[in-house]
C-alpha cells in the first residue's frame, strides 16, 4: 500500500503565491514518478503537471505554464508544486499521483492518488 498526503493548499488572494507538497510513504516502488491533479467544483479531474523520479523530465499543462513550477526531493519523499500568479480559475481540490510508470500525456492512469487539498483563490 502507498501513501500520498497532500499539503499546503490554503486561501489567497489572486496573484499570490502557494507551495503544495506530497509526500509518499508506505510500500512506494523503488522508482517511481509523481505528478498533480486539479478538480473544480462541476469540472472534471484535470491534469497539472508531473515530475520523474529523477526530476530530469517535467510536464505542464498548457494552462500553467509559466505559473507553476513542479519538483522533487527523492530523500524525503516529496513532491512539491510552486504555483505563483494565481488566478481564480486555478481553484480546485490538488491531487497527488504516483506510478511506477511514466505516463507521458495519459497520468489519469496513475495507480496511487492522494485525498487532495483545496486550493482556493479570491478574486
Amino acid at each position: 500500500q502507498v501513501h500520498l498526503v497532500e499539503s499546503g493548499g490554503g486561501l489567497v488572494q489572486a496573484g499570490g503565491s502557494l507551495r503544495l507538497s506530497c509526500t509518499a510513504s508506505g510500500r512506494t516502488p523503488s522508482r517511481y514518478h509523481m505528478g498533480w491533479f486539479r478538480q473544480a467544483p462541476g469540472k472534471e479531474r484535470e491534469f497539472v503537471a508531473a515530475v520523474s523520479w529523477t526530476g530530469g523530465i517535467t510536464k505542464d499543462a498548457e494552462s500553467v505554464k509559466g505559473r507553476f513550477t513542479i519538483s522533487r526531493d527523492k530523500v524525503n519523499a516529496t513532491m512539491y508544486l510552486q504555483m505563483n500568479s494565481l488566478k481564480a480559475e486555478d481553484t480546485a481540490l490538488y491531487y497527488c499521483a504516483a506510478d511506477a510508470v511514466w505516463y507521458g500525456n495519459n497520468w489519469y492512469r496513475a495507480e496511487y492518488w492522494g485525498q487532495g487539498t483545496q486550493v482556493t483563490v479570491s478574486s
